[in-house]
């Protein structure tokens, strides 16, 4: 069955006011997909719905035809979600925190996924003193290790200076090559304009 991600007039209302409504999209195996909008728009809103978290006011997200409020649980065996917050744990070390997400993969393999995001020789440093943008690529590693086909990512730069946006767009770029699937949200110019991003607007209440 194909992994596609099918959003079907999505309509999302807070304090009297659309942030959006009859809002539909799909996401097929080999796409990227950007959410955009201004401040307040509902992007990070509407990240949640897709990932099941939330629920839209009217409308409905289907993943592999089957409906993600039903069935969360099938999407969440094909998912990589990654909000605001790194999600990481501040009392662990780096190596820890992502021997944690990716038990099965080797110690090899994750000294390699932190060395991919320029943490090579922090790995037994506690997070808790690593500085914000380097908290941000411990949970960022996560992206050389996954095997989930569907990564919904929420300001991945943010804290991450140029080297490693480019780093991280690199690795996006190689997932849907491969045919996985992004989307996401970013303040953040793409490191490379080029790049196959879709965009879909949200247009306070007007489908876009």
């Amino acid at each position: 069955m194909e992994n596609r991600l099918d959003v079907l007039g999505l309509c999302c209302e807070r304090d009297d006011r659309y942030l959006f409504r009859d809002l539909s999209f799909s996401v097929s195996p080999g796409e990227w997909v950007q959410i955009a909008g201004g401040n307040g728009a509902g992007k990070t809103t509407l990240l949640r719905m897709l990932t099941g978290i939330i629920r839209p006011d009217s409308g409905e997200v289907r993943w592999q035809t089957h409906s993600v409020n039903r069935h969360r649980d099938r999407l969440h065996a094909h998912l990589l979600w990654m909000g605001h917050q790194p999600g990481i744990k501040t009392r662990l070390t780096a190596l820890q925190n992502i021997a944690f997400f990716h038990p099965d993969a080797s110690r090899s393999e994750h000294l390699t996924a932190l060395g991919q995001v320029g943490l090579g020789g922090y790995e037994d440093v506690p997070v808790a003193t690593l500085s914000a943008g380097q908290q941000r690529n411990v949970a960022m590693a996560r992206l050389w290790l996954t095997r989930a086909a569907l990564w919904i990512l929420d300001e991945p730069f943010t804290a991450i200076d140029a080297a490693g946006i480019a780093r991280l767009t690199r690795r996006m770029a190689q997932h849907v090559s491969a045919g996985g699937q992004i989307v996401m949200t970013t303040h953040q110019p793409l490191a490379d304009p080029g790049l196959p991003v879709r965009q879909v607007a949200l247009t306070g209440g007007v489908p876009g």
